[in-house]
Parts: C-alpha cells; sequence; structure tokens
C-alpha cells in the first residue's frame, strides 16, 4: 500500500491468508439507521437518506448494528469541501455548510424517477460492475449513484441508484449479469439519487486462513496472541490509511500515477498509463497491448469488448481526435467526471498516507503545536469547514488538551490548511518532488476541481467478534487449555466500520503483516 509505514500498536500479532476466495470476505453496507443491506434484508435502501420508496417496496425491521464509541471520543467523519459532493474523494466525506453545489441526495429535476436496487458483485470492482450495467442498460456510467467502492476480491452488497432505467427494465437483465458475477435485489422507484458516504457504515465478515505465529515468535500460544491483537486494536484503534484498492493493488500501473500525470496535466502520458496491460494475454489487455504499439484507436476499439465501457469512450474520441495533446484532453473528457477525478483522488490519498506516516515517525501519538483537530468550540451553522480544523497551540500541547483520535491530516487540494509543524513542511517539500508545488489542484482543460478535505489519522473498530474454526470450517473448542493446530486452524471474524476505512488496514493493524 503507498506510503503505509505506521503502526499503532506493539502487540506481535500473527501470520494468515485472506481472500483465498471472494467468499471468505464478504462486505454489506450498513444504512443510515444502522441495518444491514443482504439479500435477507436487502429491502432497506430507503434508509440510504430516507428516500421515498415505490408503495409496493418492503422494508423490514432488520436488527440495528450498535456503534459504541471509544473512550472519550468525539467520533468525526471525514470533512471537506470538494469538487462535487456526488464526487467526493472517498465514502464518508460530506459537503461544506453553505455549498451551493448541486447535492447528489437531491430529487432529480421533474421529479422523475429512479430505479433503485441492492448490487451483489462477486469478484468484481464497483466501476467495472457498473460498466457491465451501463452496456446491458444502454445508459451511461455516469447514470448511477452509490455510496462507496467496494473490494473487488469479495463479495459485496451495496445500494445502487439508475437513472433513465425502469424497475421493470432492470429486472429483464437479471439472467445476463449474474453470469458476470452480479445479481440484483429489491429493485423498486425512487425519487433521489445517492451520494457518496451516505451511510452508517460497512459490516465484514472475513475468514483468515492459515493462522500461524510470527515467524520470530514460538514462544507463545497462538491463541493467546490472537486474542492478544484484538484487544489492542479495540483499545488504541489503527492508523486509517487508504487501503491497496483505492490505487489498484497488484496492478502495472497504479491510479495514483494516471492522477499524477493528469494534475501535472500530461494528457498523453496519463492515457498511455491508462491503456499500460497486465501481464495476461486475455482480450482485454491483447487490446491495450496492440493500442500502446500501434496508437491505432479504431483497431483497438474492435479488439476491445463491450464491458469496457470507459476505455471505448476514450478510444472513440482519440480515434476523432488523435492521440496528441489535444485529442488525449478530448478522450479524457468523454468519460464521466466521477471517472476522471477519481484518479486525481487516488494520488491525493497516497500523498495523505506517505504524511500520516511521517506525523507518526515524527511526532508519535502525542499531540504537537501546529497538529490540527476538528474543534466544536464557537460552532455554528454559518461556520466554514476551515472554521473548525484548529491549529494546536504550544499551551494546549503542554496542557494535554487534544488526544490523537482528534488528529486531522488534509488531503492536499486549494482549500485546505496544512499542519504548522514540520508536517506542514514535508507536505509542500513532496508536492515539490512531483512538479507540484505551484500546482492549484484545478484542470480546467478537465473540469477537475480538487478543493481538499481532511481526514482523522485514527480510527476505531465496532461491534468486533471471532472465533475459530478447522479446515471443515466446524468450530474449535476454546477452552483455556486448548491450543490451535496451526495447519488447520482459520479464524472467522466479523466486524462494523465507519465509511471510508479499510478493513484490509484494519488487518495488517491487527495482524501485524502486510495483505
Amino acid at each position: 500500500m503507498p506510503g503505509v509505514l505506521s503502526m499503532r500498536s506493539n502487540h506481535i500479532g500473527f501470520q494468515g491468508s485472506i481472500k483465498t476466495s471472494a467468499s471468505d470476505f464478504i462486505v454489506t453496507e450498513i444504512d443510515t439507521l444502522g441495518r444491514l443491506l443482504s439479500e435477507s434484508t436487502a429491502e432497506t435502501l430507503g434508509a440510504f437518506g430516507d428516500m421515498p420508496a415505490a408503495p409496493n417496496s418492503y422494508c423490514p425491521q432488520s436488527s440495528h448494528r450498535p456503534w459504541p464509541e471509544p473512550p472519550e471520543l468525539h467520533r468525526e467523519e471525514v470533512l471537506g469541501p470538494f469538487d462535487s459532493p456526488s464526487h467526493a474523494p472517498e465514502d464518508g466525506l460530506s459537503p461544506a455548510k453553505g455549498s451551493t453545489e448541486h447535492m447528489a441526495g437531491a430529487a432529480p429535476e421533474g421529479g422523475r424517477h429512479e430505479a433503485g436496487f441492492t448490487l451483489r458483485k462477486e469478484n468484481l470492482e464497483t466501476l467495472e460492475a457498473i460498466s457491465y450495467l451501463s452496456s446491458e442498460l444502454g445508459v451511461l456510467p455516469s447514470d448511477f449513484s452509490y455510496t462507496g467502492i467496494k473490494d473487488k476480491k469479495a463479495i459485496t452488497y451495496q445500494a445502487m441508484v439508475v437513472k433513465k432505467v425502469t424497475p421493470e427494465r432492470l429486472k429483464e437483465i437479471g439472467s445476463t449479469i449474474e453470469r458476470k458475477g452480479m445479481k440484483v435485489y429489491n429493485i423498486h422507484s425512487v425519487c433521489q439519487h445517492l451520494k457518496l458516504g451516505q451511510l452508517k457504515g460497512n459490516h465484514f465478515d472475513i475468514i483468515v486462513r492459515d493462522l500461524k505465529h510470527q515467524s520470530n515468535d514460538s514462544s507463545a500460544d497462538l491463541k493467546e496472541r490472537i486474542s492478544e491483537a484484538f484487544e489492542n486494536v479495540k483499545t488504541k484503534g489503527f492508523v486509517n490509511y487508504y487501503g491497496p484498492q483505492r490505487f489498484g493493488h497488484g496492478q502495472n500501473v497504479q491510479t495514483d500515477q494516471i492522477g499524477l500525470a493528469l494534475l501535472n496535466e500530461e494528457m498523453v502520458k496519463a492515457v498511455k498509463l491508462f491503456f499500460t496491460p497486465e501481464d495476461t494475454d486475455d482480450p482485454v489487455n491483447q487490446a491495450k497491448r496492440y493500442f500502446l504499439q500501434s496508437d491505432d484507436a479504431k483497431g483497438t476499439l474492435a479488439m476491445l469488448p463491450e464491458f469496457k465501457v470507459r476505455e471505448r469512450m476514450l478510444l472513440r474520441a482519440l480515434n476523432r481526435y488523435g492521440v496528441n495533446h489535444e485529442g488525449c484532453t478530448r478522450g479524457w473528457l468523454s468519460i464521466p467526471h466521477s471517472m476522471r477525478i477519481f484518479y486525481i483522488h487516488a494520488y491525493c490519498s497516497k500523498i495523505w498516507n506517505e504524511a500520516t506516516s511521517f506525523r507518526f515517525m515524527t511526532y508519535g501519538s502525542k499531540v504537537v503545536e501546529g497538529d490540527l483537530v476538528l474543534s466544536e468550540e464557537n460552532v455554528d451553522e454559518n461556520s466554514s469547514l476551515n472554521d473548525r480544523v484548529h491549529v494546536v497551540t504550544a499551551p494546549e500541547e503542554s496542557a494535554n488538551k487534544y488526544a490523537i483520535h482528534q488528529v486531522v491530516l488534509p488531503m492536499v487540494g486549494h482549500s485546505i490548511k496544512y499542519p504548522n509543524n514540520k508536517v506542514g513542511q514535508w507536505y509542500h517539500e513532496r508536492l515539490a518532488k512531483d512538479g507540484l508545488q505551484t500546482c492549484r489542484f484545478r484542470v480546467s482543460a478537465l473540469q477537475l476541481n480538487t478543493p481538499g478535505c481532511y481526514r482523522h489519522i485514527l480510527k476505531y473498530i465496532h461491534n468486533l467478534s471471532y472465533h475459530f474454526l478447522e479446515d471443515n470450517e466446524k468450530e474449535i473448542k476454546t477452552e483455556e487449555d486448548s491450543h490451535l493446530n496451526e495447519s488447520k486452524a482459520s479464524l472467522l471474524l466479523s466486524f462494523d466500520l465507519d465509511p471510508s476505512c479499510y478493513a484490509t488496514v484494519c488487518l495488517r493493524e491487527i495482524m501485524k503483516c502486510d495483505l
């Protein structure tokens, strides 16, 4: 994971394998009323922003998720002004107060109805799933709204809304999309679309297989090591890094590299990076390889499968305008705004990860002069976000007025303030290293505008439970004198996280190993 170096606690941890199969990693959205959105409770879409459901829709009384607060923790989501609330850089973000931008949860003009549904996907990225769906339905990817991006190698359940499609039409494609690893549930009419972060959080059911001691740890009982790890993270929290799926984990070119090229307005370079193939010989990567070798947009279009909607949009523009600066600029403009800004935000997320690592390595868990905290003092409804971001003073440091869970760091942009200490200096030096020392975080040619936002450097896990399994998935004995058979033992854990928190990051803190 780019920039991920620090750990919050110092327990020893343990080793294991995650995502051995998609069914080992199940992600379920928790709606704004605290209810799980899954096959059995899929009809709870109306709770996402209290959207009016169709008269025939049914909302069962599913159990609510308790959301305990860590001791003395005043929990805030990441806050900030954005390019547009519906295109926030992460799920879990909130628009600035007083914003006159169109709110993503507002009713569409003319009161047109849209189709709301629950999407179950397996081994698919969220944007890839949307590309498939838009191709089948004959609409644009930008016609879909959702509350957040979900893991690829997983089974995930999430709420979605699509414009210009009736519930009846959506039902017709059920058997077709099932072959692509998707199912849709609770299809009904709604009058509002979704915005990123419009949920309480995400619930995770994860199996960690092949449990082992750390290589340098042979003295303790493995069960005790695991129990110690969970207790530490429950008490101390975890460093709130952006996870690997934010950057295209395992890909030859990561999304933050494309974002940096776009910020530097290197449009041709960004296109070439976008079409960099993986080390496989499937039709998609064959087409990408051909394009890089030939610059033949028309020929590449003929080779590329129909479901690669983003790539095809870009190639059509390149075929019309040429593979040059102007043509590539028009190509980027041809894909939805939310997809263009995604790459910029990936770069900003990488910088945030690196800044957070530097902050912990430099100052540890002590709140120091110049740190940024979110303050509720002297705040009213007319206060701007920057009014709420307080710079810690020397007397406040001496008095230990603030705790580490209150500290935030900025996602870079043109409307944020930086810490007034070594971390702020680090930001300026780091951006200069990438040629962005004078960057305004506006790319007018692409209609991209990134004001920035703030994110807590520490988060906490909620509703954690776990038990042990053997290979046949029967629960093993848990008496005090029982020991785990390392060659057979697996761990089933269940927990909730706030919006924009990554389970892989939380597991890294628990297990003390990179995943």
